[in-house]
């Protein structure tokens, strides 16, 4: 099944999808415009640990000229404010040069995770989502110590639109990944050529510090990313689990 949260007229509302459009739980059927996009993750009782990885497509790697790493390349993010909606607005700074997207496929951890083994690690999946966690190049210092700004900014990594369940996903990594700009296509993929699979980055990470429900993994992107100005329509989509929109806007 694929959830949602969304406000209407003020009001938070758990959602699901029906026939491409939202049903509410009180039986409403509405066109996905009709709402205020959420991202799907749940409120936990303490803050959000969200994984991010570097690196983690050999094709990307090679796209800006760095060996594939052979240790997960990962940094940490900063809680829910980082995270944005589906058809959701991003700014981008005044004065950077180079900001692009990057089309992730979001792992949320379903249940305490501590020294899991990789055959094990599917058991701790709650589900999947589609991020997009934008990058700002000018702020990059160095690619294995990467600098704060590069990734986490207020409302800079949309997620969603939809959490789709763990059992609804027979195979997470053979999904196709795909992002247009203003309707071109600019970037293609497959999760099949990530480095270091979903199992792996369970089992590595639950090996040092323990991952709590809710936790969100997001786990790379392929090559092909580019420039994003003011007014461009970002769209993100992963094969079964739904099509992420995101519009840039300048900063004020």
């Amino acid at each position: 099944m694929k959830h949602a949260r969304v406000m209407l007229e003020g009001t938070l509302h758990r959602a699901t999808e029906r026939e491409g459009k939202v049903l509410l739980q009180d039986g409403r059927l509405l066109a996905e415009e009709a709402v205020q996009w959420l991202p799907p993750l749940e409120p936990t009782p303490r803050p959000r640990t969200i994984f991010a990885l570097g690196l983690n497509y050999a094709d990307h790697a090679r796209e800006l000229a760095f060996k594939p790493p052979e240790e997960p390349l990962a940094f940490l993010k900063g809680g829910d404010r980082v995270l944005n909606g589906h058809r959701r607005s991003t700014r981008r700074p005044a004065g950077v040069e180079f900001m692009h997207y990057e089309c992730e496929l979001a792992v949320v951890i379903g249940r305490t995770a501590r020294r899991v083994r990789r055959d094990d690690a599917y058991d701790f999946v709650a589900g999947y989502s589609v991020a997009n966690d934008y990058a700002i190049r000018d702020y990059l210092e160095n690619w294995y110590r990467p600098n704060l700004r590069v990734k986490n900014r207020d409302g800079a990594t949309p997620l969603g639109p939809w959490l789709v369940d763990a059992a609804d996903v027979p195979d997470p990594m053979s999904l196709s990944l795909q992002t247009t700009v203003n309707g071109k296509v600019t970037q293609r993929g497959t999760t099949r050529d990530m480095i270091f699979d979903v199992p792996f980055l369970i089992e590595y990470f639950s090996s040092f510090m323990t991952l709590q429900p809710g936790d969100l993994i997001l786990t790379g992107t392929p090559d092909g990313v580019v420039d994003c100005r003011p007014g461009d329509v970002v769209v993100t989509e992963i094969e079964g689990l739904g099509a992420l929109t995101n519009t840039i806007e300048a900063s004020q």
